[in-house]
């Protein structure tokens, strides 16, 4: 097929000739249509191109969510430019390995995040060029790109299907951030895949809360909306409170959170008066949504869309459809279209047919193009095209597929991903810490939270407390260990590995004989 056909720059011109006064994004209040988004981002990716930027150059970004950022997403896309949003939750030391990785020869930053940027950039080798992204930023005055590190194609000047369009910086088995590169064609086919199980109309209105530093926060029906031309009501965090006001009041027809979104909403004192009438169906991902909360949000007449993704599938895999909510709950559903999934053997590889359990494996244009400078962790990734997502799930006779557990130890905390080697990591860096291993454990408010365990070196004193206090200078919030328990040894198999679930049986034992209150343990880690 020609070139350039699947470019999702293509989108917001196309729907500007079709719905011109439309509007494309209500952002708390500020209206922006069809029409003036699509001009706000020709503009941009005209100054982009008379500014010295080529084909695959990066555009880093620290914001919240905004129109701002959309308008500079889709100049990304018009321009050749590969947007690398970057999570505002993280600390310096993260970022700034980040940005070591992805070398971006901009640096985008709203005013609240100035001071996180600042002591994110002190830390850098080389300078990386910086400007402000708002009504008077970016738009107004593009700087010079970076001429530290290489640019894109010489010459080029027409977007590709296959050029990079997001580098979106995942969890990991190891403490290594790894840039997921996904191409415009894997953009395209994953909301081609979506819009054919879970519909979306140019009459729906839309309600976006996941952060775009996430791949959901594009994906999972913001992207999908502006292609379709609906209306996208943009909100910068998710407050529970605001969210049932939104959904009275703008007539919200869709949305999509991860479980402890819909924990939030259902616990809070307004959602039995809130009227829900105009909410059709809602999306949840990020984890699987307890049976008790589905019934919850059933019993009040809202449909849920389950399913299951990951970034580097763009990420849309699994999808339990409206009319199976109920009756399939728990299920992760089955693969969408234009996706084809497999089950393999975790040891040998072998693929397995029929009903069966094993690690599930994906393939199909969705799939991405590899890590961002990453070659040995793309080839442990792809394997003869198949993605090997490290998941283990169980297919049922009839094809629908439930996930039994995360094959990589990562654990899911309010649908934020956090790999525990990291934290480990970090925590053996404390004097007093001569080994360590951190666990996710079932957890009533953020689906799961961290617990690590920890060996005191000889001659040493420590406490949690201090613990706690040290990973903070290091982590994001979320990632600091919501308890730190201390042990003689570390059980180890016969390999010398940590055998982790036995910490996971020893914690929920430490749990219920301490009486332990998660919510009131969690409330500031967010």
């Amino acid at each position: 097929m020609p070139d350039g056909l699947h470019t999702l720059g293509r989108w917001t011109g196309d729907r500007a000739r079709a719905t011109p006064d439309r509007t494309a994004i209500d952002d708390r209040g500020v209206v922006v249509t069809y029409r003036e988004l699509d001009a706000r981002a020709e503009r941009l990716a005209a100054a982009f191109r008379a500014a010295g930027y080529a084909i695959g150059d990066r555009i880093a970004t620290l914001t919240g969510n905004s129109a701002d950022h959309v308008v500079l997403f889709f100049a990304c896309a018009k321009a050749g430019l590969v947007l690398v949003p970057l999570s505002w939750r993280l600390a310096p030391r993260e970022l700034s390995a980040q940005l070591e990785i992805a070398e971006p020869a901009l640096l985008l930053v709203e005013t609240e995040f100035e001071s996180l940027a600042k002591a994110t950039l002190a830390r850098l080798a080389r300078r990386v060029p910086t400007a402000a992204i708002g009504a008077h930023g970016v738009e107004a005055e593009v700087p010079a790109p970076s001429r530290d590190v290489l640019p894109g194609p010489s010459g080029r000047i027409e977007v590709a299907d296959d050029d990079a369009l997001l580098i979106i910086f995942t969890s990991g088995t190891t403490a290594t951030p790894k840039g997921a590169v996904l191409t415009h064609a894997n953009c395209f086919w994953t909301n081609l895949a979506f819009s054919r199980i879970v519909e979306l109309r140019a009459t729906d209105t839309v309600l976006a809360v996941m952060p775009q530093y996430h791949v959901g926060g594009w994906n999972i029906q913001p992207l999908l909306a502006w292609w379709t031309g609906a209306t996208v009501v943009l909100e910068r965090t998710f407050d529970p409170g605001r969210v049932l006001h939104l959904i009275q009041e703008r007539r919200i027809t869709t949305m999509m959170g991860v479980p402890a979104n819909y924990l939030f909403l259902a616990q809070h004192p307004d959602f039995d008066g809130t009227d829900l009438s105009s909410l059709e169906h809602a999306i949840v991902g990020g984890a699987p949504m307890p049976p008790a909360l589905l019934r919850t949000w059933h019993a009040r007449g809202v449909a849920l869309t389950q399913g299951y993704g990951l970034t580097e599938a763009s990420p849309n895999v699994l999808c339990l459809p409206d009319e199976h909510a109920r009756s399939r709950a728990g299920s992760a559903g089955k693969p969408y279209p234009h996706v084809d999934v497999a089950v393999a053997d975790p040891v040998s590889g072998e693929h397995l047919d029929a009903a069966a359990e094993g690690e599930l494996l994906v393939h199909g244009p969705s799939v991405f193009a590899g890590y961002f400078r990453d070659d040995a962790a793309t080839a442990a990734a792809l394997h003869d095209g198949w993605l090997h997502t490290g998941d283990l799930v169980r297919r049922d006779a009839d094809g629908f597929f439930t996930i039994v557990d995360r094959i990589k130890d990562i654990y899911i905390s309010g649908g934020e991903g956090v790999a525990p080697a990291e934290v480990e990591s970090v925590l053996m860096a404390h004097p007093a810490v001569a080994d360590v291993a951190v666990v996710g454990v079932p957890d009533e408010r953020w689906g799961e939270a961290g617990v690590a365990w920890v060996v005191v070196r000889r001659g040493r004193v420590t406490d949690a407390a201090e613990l706690e206090s040290f990973a903070r200078d290091f982590l994001a919030r979320f990632k600091v260990p919501r308890d730190v328990y201390f042990i003689d040894e570390l059980p180890r198999s016969t390999a010398g590995k940590v055998v982790r679930r036995h910490l996971v049986e020893r914690a929920a034992a430490f749990a219920a004989q301490a009486a332990h209150t998660p919510a009131a343990r969690t409330e500031d880690r967010r």
